[in-house]
């Protein structure tokens, strides 16, 4: 098999830690699995298609474009309420209590009690919002001490498409009126 030089071929690519090295030897890249899972004839791979795989990685890693991370979603924006909200927490053994919503989002938020509740505790979550009344299931999540009480985070569980849309509204109108607030104060 002809040595190609991975210095003259990559140049300073090769100092950087996420470009993985092929002058290390690393087998996987130099013999290609068998098909059979019982195979382990070592003639199931050939010089060629080694080198395909050389050139394509080599192809690959000298053009890095900038591109999300798969493991990264959008995450819905978030609107800090720092308490102005309350909110009743209804049990499911139909005990209640009463709590304040610190942050907000489509997807959940972030709650604070005078005691935490379990994690993973399914609850009802009814809370005003503007004009509009939010009731959900929501599912508790671990909870952080706060200097007083507990800051408990939650999300919401089947939220109904019909208050899933009341609640971005409401959440966009607390948006743009802090960005008109904002706007005002720097003028």
């Amino acid at each position: 098999m002809p040595s190609v030089s991975l210095l003259a071929v990559n140049g300073p690519a090769l100092f950087f830690r996420n470009f993985i090295n092929l002058s290390a030897g690393c087998h996987t890249l130099l013999t290609a699995m068998p098909e059979e899972t019982n195979s382990t004839d070592p003639s199931a791979s050939t010089e060629v298609e080694a080198e395909n795989v050389i050139s394509r990685h080599i192809a690959s890693s000298a053009i890095v474009e900038p591109t999300k991370p798969l493991y990264v979603r959008d995450r819905p924006f978030r609107i800090k309420l720092r308490g102005s909200v309350l909110a009743l927490v209804r049990l499911p053994n139909r005990r209640s209590v009463r709590s304040a919503i610190h942050q907000l989002s489509i997807s959940g938020g972030v709650i604070h009690l005078d005691k935490p509740l379990d994690e993973k505790l399914e609850v009802e979550l009814i809370f005003h919002i503007r004009e509009a009344t939010i009731r959900s299931k929501a599912q508790m999540l671990f909870p952080m001490w706060a200097t007083q009480g507990w800051m408990q985070p939650f999300r919401f569980i089947n939220l109904a498409e019909e208050s899933r849309i009341i609640l971005e509204e409401k959440l966009q109108s607390f948006l743009s009126e802090t960005g008109k607030a904002a706007s005002a104060g720097t003028s």
